[in-house]
């Protein structure tokens, strides 16, 4: 798994293109505020493992919010990072069960819509811990 985090004071979307059809159709964006917006890219060789590489995730995503004094993520999919890509149904579950995981632990937890290529602005500040990128 591949995964790029980047803290944003402000993060909106809006849907474009309905790229997948075993997913819902999406025709509504969002606005966020103080949200770390995790890039993630989920790989071929991490279906060996699917509960491994949802705990490392869970791990690295509660430490970046930390290290960014935010409760509020937002799981983007983001199959731009490496060169192998995780069957589409078993990402989507990943993305659930870590949603899930999350709000049990008291964090604001949401996704982009999965299957759309989306229209995105962020404001981003300049700070240490803003951007993580983490490989696993």
């Amino acid at each position: 798994m591949k995964l790029l985090m980047i803290y944003c004071s402000r993060f909106s979307y809006n849907p474009t293109i309905h790229s997948l059809e075993e997913f819902p159709k999406m025709e509504h964006g969002e606005e966020l505020k103080d949200a770390l917006v995790a890039f993630i890219h989920a790989e071929h060789q991490d279906e060996e493992d699917i509960k491994g590489v949802e705990n490392k995730l869970l791990k690295n995503l509660k430490w970046a919010a930390k290290k960014n004094n935010t409760k509020n993520i937002v799981l983007h999919s983001f199959a731009h990072l490496a060169e192998t890509k995780a069957e589409p149904m078993i990402t989507k579950d990943i993305f659930d069960k870590v949603e899930l995981r999350l709000k049990n632990a008291d964090y604001i937890c949401s996704q982009t819509p999965f299957g759309h290529f989306l229209d995105l602005d962020l404001q981003a500040p300049g700070v240490s811990q803003a951007r993580i990128f983490k490989g696993f």
